[in-house]
């Protein structure tokens, strides 16, 4: 897919991987969509700053409306509440689905008919590492991020016959405020954005930003005792 001339929409484009994806796209010759829950806060010049809330639907038809032309759907936005499964709050729990789940599956759905106006288009959706593997002090967002993997495997199969394929971005830790604490090693998000962008170019179902995530991913087959060897 040729970027130059499209028209993009980027969720969660006020910042972080989001704001990269966002000009990155702009630069590439994209009329780019900047979505964010308080559009005053995109600050990208050339782009055109759109109101979208992923918990509030009323919110996407509004952006629908305001919007038109889209042929690249980027569902980036997301949320990370570190609580247990076990002992943490179910509204904390319902949140991180709200966003990371429900959220994309919304904007997908809102945007799938201006998506199938053109020959060919596409859907990227961000998830992470974390799609395939899980920790206790991050079960929610694990949980919903496995879903949400699961969620653009159906997408990709309903969409193809109208010619938008769909796209997954895994990727560990990146250098944007929701990995601020982290101490590990953690990705430029600018060449995240273009590695993702790439891939969109690319047609490719799978983007792996890092090394992590290709490990992760190998794994895969060996199950438990491949991600879990303390439990194998």
């Amino acid at each position: 897919m040729d970027i130059e001339g499209r028209t993009a929409l980027v969720t969660g484009a006020n910042r972080g991987l989001g704001r990269h994806l966002a000009a990155q796209l702009r630069d590439r010759g994209a009329h780019v969509y900047a979505a964010a829950r308080n559009p005053d806060t995109v600050d990208l010049e050339g782009v055109t700053p759109v109101r979208l809330d992923l918990t509030d639907e009323a919110s996407m038809t509004d952006a629908v409306a305001a919007t038109g032309g889209v042929s690249i759907l980027v569902n980036n936005a997301g949320t990370l509440t570190p609580t247990s499964l076990l002992t943490g709050t179910l509204a904390d729990i319902r949140s991180e689905f709200e966003t990371n789940f429900y959220g994309p599956l919304l904007v997908t759905r809102a945007f799938a008919p201006q998506l199938a106006e053109h020959d060919t288009s596409t859907v990227l959706t961000v998830l992470s590492v974390l799609s395939w593997l899980s920790f206790p002090t991050a079960g929610p967002y694990c949980a919903s991020k496995a879903a949400a993997w699961s969620m653009v495997n159906s997408l990709r199969q309903e969409l193809a016959d109208q010619g938008t394929t769909v796209s997954a971005l895994h990727v560990g830790y990146m250098d944007t405020d929701m990995a601020a604490a982290v101490t590990d090693p953690k990705s430029d998000p600018s060449d995240v954005a273009r590695l993702a962008i790439e891939g969109i170019e690319g047609g490719a179902a799978e983007i792996l930003a890092d090394e992590i995530s290709t490990f992760v991913r190998g794994q895969l087959g060996d199950g438990v005792a491949g991600l879990y060897p303390q439990f194998a």
